[in-house]
């Protein structure tokens, strides 16, 4: 059986209090972020229930997996964290941009964090990490695929803000904030769909499973919507109306297209930018 998902958005980093942070290469969390990352520790329910823990190889994200989680690693003396470069973030902007993998791993040592997966050139933002729809959709999946062949029952993830939106293919209010429908520490529980799919979001083919993903009932309760999650016809629609909403708030993802659409930087908003 596929396992049970709650995907998680890191907590607050440097690069989130203002667009100018966001020349910070792979920011630390802020005061605020450990902040929340305590509270989330409080509040999530299923802690004894987790074997498995997955984050992307940022810093920001790993620090969030490793706070928020300490319990099931309290409980699990033996497990690691592992690190997963198709879940880093959208853009190539240098605060989506992870370290070198010999400073993560002087980093991470002695912590259970495992960086096997955190290859050379995983950071360069170009071929399978390029900034692009294509890449992106396809990383997204490739990980899904990977999740759902784990053999754990309840997996965490911790991503980003803007990945996440690829990866559940949940498109509803992905422009609702800077980038992202999804605040910093929010989690969501997700399953795997028996239903297949032959092609993407874009109407493109797939060449296997899509690994889909739907929203619990639970947890859309929990965030105060109502009813299932938007089907696939309608998240193709959700979709293009979200990236457009990103290009609108002047996000695109390659840093070359964020400096020619001069958008006002916004404000915060209870952690958020707006």
């Amino acid at each position: 059986m596929a396992p049970i998902i709650h995907a998680v958005r890191h907590a607050q980093g440097l690069h989130n209090l203002c667009t100018a942070n966001h020349v910070i290469q792979d920011p630390l969390l802020t005061v605020r972020g450990h902040e929340q990352c305590a509270k989330l520790q409080k509040s999530f329910p299923n802690h004894a229930q987790i074997d498995l823990v997955t984050a992307s190889p940022l810093r920001r994200t790993i620090y969030t997996a490793l706070e928020s989680f300490g319990p099931v690693f309290e409980s699990h003396p033996d497990m690691k964290l592992i690190a997963l470069p198709d879940t880093q973030e959208t853009s190539d902007v240098p605060c989506d941009t992870g370290s070198e993998p010999a400073v993560l791993q002087e980093e991470f040592a002695g912590k259970p964090v495992d960086l096997e997966l955190v290859h050379e050139g995983w950071n360069n933002k170009d071929g399978r990490y390029a900034p692009t729809n294509r890449a992106l959709k396809e990383r997204a999946r490739a990980a899904r695929r990977w999740l759902k062949a784990r053999p754990e029952k309840e997996i965490i993830l911790v991503t980003h803000g803007g990945f996440l939106h690829y990866f559940t293919e949940d498109w509803e209010d992905s422009s609702q904030y800077q980038g992202t429908g999804w605040v910093n520490t929010e989690y969501r529980t997700y399953t795997f769909t028996d239903e297949a799919h032959n092609e993407d979001l874009e109407g493109h083919a797939l060449d296997g499973d899509n690994a889909t993903l739907t929203e619990t009932l639970e947890s859309r309760q929990r965030r105060g919507k109502a009813g299932p999650m938007p089907d696939r016809q309608q998240q193709k629609t959700l979709y293009k109306l979200g990236t457009q909403g990103w290009d609108d708030q002047g996000l695109q993802m390659s840093t070359a297209e964020r400096d020619a659409a001069k958008v006002p930087e916004g404000k915060e908003v209870d952690g958020v930018r707006v």
